[in-house]
């Protein structure tokens, strides 16, 4: 009997010695590949094997890779479509939430195929992501089917590959290219609900015990006009004691900007009156002149006129006053405190202050674009 035991476990060693196979060359040569790229935050990676055209041309649409779904004489599906490469299945991975050719796609990893036609090729997601190839598809794992039309080339590309192309800040064309024949087809992604959902993940991290990222994500609402409650929220984190932002006039002001944008223009003026002693005269500068493009000249006066008592022998409080008096049409005045200014200019601002000056002396506000 313990013959026979020690036989049994010797062929069972073998068995998985068979079974694992040293490093090699994929089957065929076909290259093992990956490409990966940001939509917006959305990750996207493409993996999949690389056939080559092999002295093929002219063979391989509509010979190679056949005209729609068929029986592959192996495996369970008997309308099976391309694999949309060679060897293992291809596969497609979203990190978030997707539109593809404008069709809905959760987030996860897919399997990747074709059934390709010369005028409309069909694109399968399937939520199968882990079978060989496409000898196993089944209809029923469809995630999403989209159609697209493919594109004839003029220059033939020898190994499959797949390229991100025109991309945007939201969106993004995958195109599949082998032969003379490109398959695109169009990813979209919701940047702002992304970014609003990664700020929210973020913050309840390590990352939320700093003033300064409550105060970006707040900053960032206020920007684009968006989850403004939630915004004030995260402004005032950011202001508060805890987080050590209470004496920070960037905190203040993103406060204000998210109250102004909700409409509550007394309580937004209150927490830029709070604001204003906890900047330099860089950022009051930066303010009034941002209440100079608002027309709100006399606010904006107001402010260089206090950066100016306060350091009179500064580039930005000299400029400041400038501007000013540019703003208010008094442009001899505003000469003035450029030529002081230009005094105090280094750099790139000498050249910044002498386009003022050059304005001021042909009797042009100097604010203007």
């Amino acid at each position: 009997m313990k013959k026979l035991f020690t036989t049994i476990i010797f062929v069972a060693n073998l068995q998985l010695w068979a079974n694992a196979q040293l490093t090699a060359l994929p089957a065929g040569g076909n290259k093992r590949a990956l490409v990966y790229e940001q939509v917006g935050l959305t990750d996207v990676t493409i993996r999949y094997n690389r056939p080559h055209v092999n002295k093929r041309e002219g063979k391989i649409w509509g010979q190679l890779i056949p005209v729609g779904f068929i029986d592959q004489g192996f495996g369970t599906s008997k309308a099976a479509p391309w694999r949309a490469g060679a060897n293992e299945n291809t596969t497609i991975e979203f990190s978030t939430d997707v539109k593809v050719e404008g069709q809905p796609l959760a987030a996860g990893r897919y399997g990747f195929s074709v059934a390709y036609d010369p005028n409309e090729c069909t694109l399968i997601f399937s939520k199968n992501s882990t079978s060989w190839g496409s000898f196993f598809y089944n209809p029923d794992e469809d995630a999403l089917r989209v159609k697209v039309k493919p594109v004839a080339t003029d220059k033939s590309v020898e190994w499959l590959r797949y390229e991100f192309a025109d991309q945007g800040p939201a969106s993004a064309i995958v195109q599949l290219e082998w032969e003379k024949l490109v398959i695109p087809f169009k990813i979209e992604v919701d940047v702002v609900a992304n970014q609003l959902a990664s700020f929210r993940k973020e913050l309840r991290s390590n990352k939320g015990f700093t003033w300064e990222n409550w105060n970006q994500a707040a900053q960032y609402c206020a920007q684009n006009k968006v989850n403004l409650d939630e915004a004030l929220t995260w402004a005032n984190q950011a202001i508060s004691p805890n987080f050590g932002g209470s004496q920070s006039f960037a905190a203040w002001k993103t406060k204000s900007i998210v109250l102004d944008s909700l409409g509550r223009k007394d309580e937004a003026a209150d927490a830029m009156k709070k604001a204003l002693p906890f900047a330099n005269v860089f950022q009051v500068y930066i303010y009034a002149n941002d209440l100079v493009n608002q027309k709100k000249t006399d606010e904006a006066f107001a402010l260089f006129k206090m950066n100016y008592d306060k350091e009179p022998n500064n580039l930005y409080t000299t400029i400041g006053m400038a501007s000013g008096y540019s703003a208010k049409g008094d442009y001899k005045i505003a000469l003035g405190y450029a030529q002081k200014a230009l005094t105090f200019a280094t750099g790139p601002n000498v050249a910044i202050v002498n386009l003022a000056i050059t304005d001021l002396q042909k009797g042009r506000d100097m604010n203007l674009d």
